[in-house]
């Protein structure tokens, strides 16, 4: 099977076997979809964001390009648009604004981010944590990859209260990033992994983490994966529509 018909096919059985916030009996489950999955409202904090977007989608800049992570599957030369880069790359405002209502759900004070690319969803979660510190880390030659990076960031942070993992989208390395960031992690500790079926490979780091023995609730959003360590919470996956 090529991979655009596997995509799709995962597409179609995650849409059959989701639900909607009506078939949900968990009381925070519920909440945590009427609380931050199901908020349409623009909010003031989501214009300058949304702004700084359209200054990148209309960008006739080119940068040259280092990718250690897995790659794009659109982009496959080392000088590219900025403005192309970021019609592939960033993520949808649907998807940006809930990392900022889960912060502020959260009152997150402690946020790591590893996938900073142009800054779009860390904007987002720094507006959202307003009263807490975003650590973010974007793999490159320069910098160094997240592996090099993240331990001696998670040590200067010692507790995370919201990671976002997006990037280096493959099976070992998204499971070794998670164990890594789940050392320094407490009960409220909510993590956010992107592109959960993106592949194979990220389908089968998803399913261990859910059969992970910390890990008590997990959300299925197809595009995102939200992963609860409550320990007085039942152990139960939800997938649902978004």
């Amino acid at each position: 099977m090529s991979e655009h018909l596997r995509q799709l096919s995962s597409y179609l059985g995650h849409l059959v076997k989701a639900r909607n916030r009506h078939g949900v009996h968990s009381p925070f489950v519920y909440d945590l979809i009427a609380q931050v999955l199901r908020p349409s409202d623009v909010l003031p904090a989501y214009a300058e964001i949304e702004q700084a977007r359209a200054d990148l989608l209309d960008s006739d800049q080119t940068i040259r390009v280092n990718d250690l992570g897995a790659g794009s599957r659109v982009h496959d030369q080392a000088l590219r648009r900025v403005a192309d880069m970021a019609r592939t790359a960033l993520k949808p405002p649907k998807q940006a604004q809930l990392l900022y209502r889960l912060a502020r759900y959260l009152d997150a004070r402690q946020v790591l981010e590893l996938g900073t690319s142009f800054g779009i969803t860390t904007l987002y979660l720094a507006s959202g944590a307003e009263e807490g510190d975003v650590h973010t880390i974007e793999g490159c030659p320069h910098l160094g990859s997240f592996r090099s990076a993240l331990p001696d960031v998670l040590r200067r942070m010692d507790t995370v209260d919201l990671v976002f993992i997006d990037g280096h989208h493959a099976e070992g390395p998204t499971r070794e990033y998670f164990e890594l960031c789940l050392q320094h992690a407490h009960n409220d500790t909510v993590l956010v992994l992107d592109d959960i079926h993106w592949s194979r490979g990220m389908e089968a780091a998803w399913s261990a983490i859910k059969a992970h023995p910390r890990v008590t609730v997990t959300i299925d959003l197809y595009s995102l994966g939200l992963v609860f360590l409550r320990s007085e919470q039942a152990k139960e996956h939800f997938r649902l529509r978004y």
